[in-house]
């Protein structure tokens, strides 16, 4: 793991902190994803410092996320996914370990745009409260259809553009879990670049092109799904390409 690595070239960014995070909250945006291996982070960290700030929060610049996430017994969320719905939607509980703060969240894809709606809650669930039932019922589901399907664990970098209105996180040492199932992601980097709308010129737009990274599609909630509902014989051959695609990349960095 190159945690200490990332650590030493981290101290050379500047810092912004939460506080100054509200011009990029981006709760209306477009995500664009890039997948490659952690040491292609390690060579492109120290070239974004100039463009750049980093997040820092009490001290700490590679904070560790835990989400949990819910669908009905069908995994319609899954499926609207693979489908490839233009109007579909993803539920989780996704907790900042270090801040212990903890949000009940839905992400509503609709033509392109992600639209994120949240609440602050106490911990993961089993069964929602009568709060959570309510913004869930609010924002167009039925309480009752939904259940925890897995969860999954993960360190990440989160930065700031200088001068664009634009987030950049990466997110490594993946780790789904579903009851005794697990399985990770050592090597992998899932890169978010979040933006108002697509900036091709951002810096690191333009870095992914010069390195011939293109932009990859499939959330971290579907590839946990195809890893932990094996079993179930979960349907997935509009993404196995995209699956093969992030295997290569873990085998090959091993």
């Amino acid at each position: 793991m190159l945690i200490k690595q990332f650590v030493n070239i981290l101290n050379t960014f500047e810092p912004i902190h939460l506080e100054q995070m509200d011009r990029v909250k981006l709760m209306n945006r477009v995500d664009t994803k890039f997948a490659f291996d952690i040491k292609v982070l390690a060579e492109i960290l120290p070239d974004l410092a100039q463009n750049y700030f980093v997040l820092e929060i009490n001290t700490i610049r590679i904070p560790s996320y835990q989400s949990q996430y819910f669908d009905d017994n069908k995994l319609s969320f899954y499926s609207a996914h693979h489908s490839g719905r233009p109007n579909r939607y993803k539920v989780r509980i996704r907790k900042y370990v270090e801040s212990n703060l903890l949000f009940l969240e839905i992400k509503h894809k609709f033509k392109g745009r992600t639209i994120k709606k949240r609440i602050t809650v106490d911990d993961f669930k089993s069964t929602f409260s009568s709060e959570m039932n309510k913004f869930i019922t609010d924002n167009n589901f039925t309480k009752s259809t939904l259940l925890p399907t897995l969860e999954n664990s993960f360190h990440r970098i989160t930065l700031v553009n200088k001068t664009r209105n634009e987030r950049l996180t990466f997110d490594f040492d993946l780790k789904f879990t579903r009851e005794d199932s697990t399985k990770e992601y050592k090597n992998l980097v899932i890169a978010e670049l979040k933006q108002e709308k697509i900036d091709r010129l951002s810096p690191f737009f333009v870095m992914m092109k010069n390195r011939i990274i293109r932009p990859y599609r499939l959330s971290k909630y579907c590839l946990g799904a195809i890893e932990l509902y094996k079993q179930e014989k979960i349907k997935m051959n509009r993404f196995k390409r995209k699956y093969l695609y992030l295997q290569n990349i873990e085998n090959h960095a091993c």
